[in-house]
């Protein structure tokens, strides 16, 4: 029987810009051959710099207008940050639904203020998977071992409750695998299967991490997953998706 385990790495310090993640992950942790380290989108945005302070930040009418139509009535210089970080607001009346530049669809374009300091909002990574790439080849430098990375957040979902964790970067390990025109147990051809095998892996990890756990980067050990892919892979074309 297969088991996989979930190993939260612990000990790590609160990550600062210009932080070696590699490094840290790789002190605090014995990887081996085939694992796969899920960390916090938090974390790498925080060692990138993806950072930016409120009182830096001036809200332009647009910005004010939303704020007044949403039910959390945040702070307008937050949702300018938003507007800044997006390509089209999908929804803007008692939730502001946004495309990110990065091709996510999501509430308030992934900016958030928990676990930060006062004042300061953090930043999806620019490039999630290159992210992903750059701390998989310092771990494999460091350790001496190659394993898949994951960067991922929590978002919400349109037809179900809660938040849950998914995959916005990937690397050495595929994002998803096609079962399309493989049969199924009793032998007729699969339709629409594909597993969305990031965002599972993403998903476990979250139950480790928790949202105040202090545990932003787990090992799931186990897997045996071949191939290789990218998070974009997961991004639903816009011809495909029903929310826009």
């Amino acid at each position: 029987m297969k088991r996989i385990q979930l190993i939260g790495v612990a000990g790590l310090p609160e990550v600062r810009p210009g932080d070696d993640l590699g490094e840290l992950i790789s002190a605090h942790s014995t990887l081996q051959p085939g694992d796969v380290v899920v960390v916090a989108q938090k974390i790498v945005s925080k060692s990138e710099g993806r950072m930016v302070r409120l009182e830096d930040v001036k809200a332009g009418e647009e910005a004010i207008r939303i704020a007044a139509h949403l039910i959390a009535s945040p702070d307008p210089r937050m949702v300018q940050v938003v507007l800044d970080e997006s390509v089209r607001v999908l929804r803007s009346e008692r939730v502001l639904i946004t495309e990110t530049r990065q091709g996510y669809v999501c509430a308030n374009a992934g900016v958030d203020h928990s676990n930060t300091g006062a004042g300061v909002l953090t930043l999806l990574p620019t490039d999630p998977d290159a992210s992903a790439s750059r701390l998989r080849a310092r771990l494999r430098q460091l350790a001496g071992v190659k394993v898949g990375v994951i960067v991922s957040d929590t978002f919400g979902r349109p037809w179900r409750l809660g938040i849950v964790n998914v995959a916005l970067g990937v690397a050495g390990l595929p994002a998803a695998i096609d079962l399309r025109g493989t049969p199924d147990d009793v032998g007729r051809p699969l339709q629409a299967t594909v597993l969305a095998v990031a965002d599972d892996i993403a998903a476990s990890a979250g139950l480790v991490m928790g949202k105040t756990r202090r545990t932003p980067a787990v090992i799931v050990r186990g897997l045996g997953l071949e191939g290789a892919g990218v998070g974009r892979d997961l991004i639903r074309p816009p011809a495909e998706d029903v929310f826009r």
